[in-house]
């Protein structure tokens, strides 16, 4: 890269961390993607809309529902790509090109729910054996859902863990699925199993099905299960085993 160039978009990300050290506004936690411009500081729902769609083209950026530097860097690379102007604040037109890329077809408009597209294929294990990948074509939040379980399989099995805090040593099964479903932006506060039994709408998702009764919980993303019980180590896994579902309440996200 020419140094001129760098140093012209060194100077696109400085200005806009210095004006949304200025502009941040109030926390919008509800906020539907394309609402509003977003820009350094700001938190809230679409902002992780905004990370995980980034993740999703090719721009891997860490899910956290909070704008911050590393966020700005990648709303920078996509506006170099996309003829937007370079100053690592997205706009409601940046917004709706992104959402094009995602969304084939008219964009939805007013935080309308959107049918996801039916899978044609399934979840894999990494090579490492502990991460999954999630298939071509999966909805933002599935990829979102998926990196966020990801994140927490080298940790051990805690009894209520995750749900004090969202980062914690180990996990539980309800709050390894919390965490989990929390990375996507479809679930705010962590939730025991007898509750995620009733979150959500009643039967199975096409991408993700949340499996729960009174002492259990688990998922199933993209047809790979993701819980803390079954064959081998105790603790948040992705099991490519089946497991039986008999006195589970199935539920799963709106849409998904």
């Amino acid at each position: 890269m020419p140094a001129s160039i760098a140093r012209v978009r060194a100077r696109s990300l400085a200005a806009a961390l210095a004006a949304g050290a200025v502009l941040a506004v109030p926390s919008a936690a509800s906020a539907s993607f394309g609402e509003r411009p977003l820009h350094v500081g700001m938190r809230g729902h679409d902002v992780r809309v905004l990370q995980s769609w980034l993740t999703h083209i090719g721009i891997s950026t860490r899910v956290d529902g909070t704008f911050g530097r590393r966020t700005a860097r990648s709303v920078l690379r996509f506006e170099q790509g996309h003829d937007g102007v370079a100053d690592a604040r997205l706009s409601v037109a940046e917004a709706r090109t992104l959402r094009s890329l995602i969304e084939p077809g008219p964009a939805t408009t007013g935080g309308q729910a959107r049918v996801a597209p039916v899978p044609t294929d399934t979840a894999t294990l990494a090579a490492d054996g502990r991460t999954a990948v999630a298939p071509a074509g999966a909805p933002p939040e599935v990829v979102a859902v998926v990196a966020a379980a990801n994140r927490i399989t080298r940790t051990p099995y805690v009894w209520g863990g995750g749900h004090q805090r969202w980062e914690d040593r180990g996990y539980d099964c309800s709050g390894a699925v919390s965490y989990a479903l929390h990375g996507a932006g479809l679930l705010d506060v962590p939730l025991v199993s007898g509750a995620l039994a009733r979150w959500g709408d009643a039967g199975p998702g096409s991408w993700i099905s949340v499996y729960g009764h009174g002492g259990h919980a688990y998922m199933v993303v993209a047809g790979l299960r993701f819980d803390t019980s079954g064959a081998g180590e105790s603790g948040p896994r992705w099991r490519p085993a089946a497991r039986s579902s008999s006195g589970f309440a199935v539920r799963h996200p709106a849409g998904l």
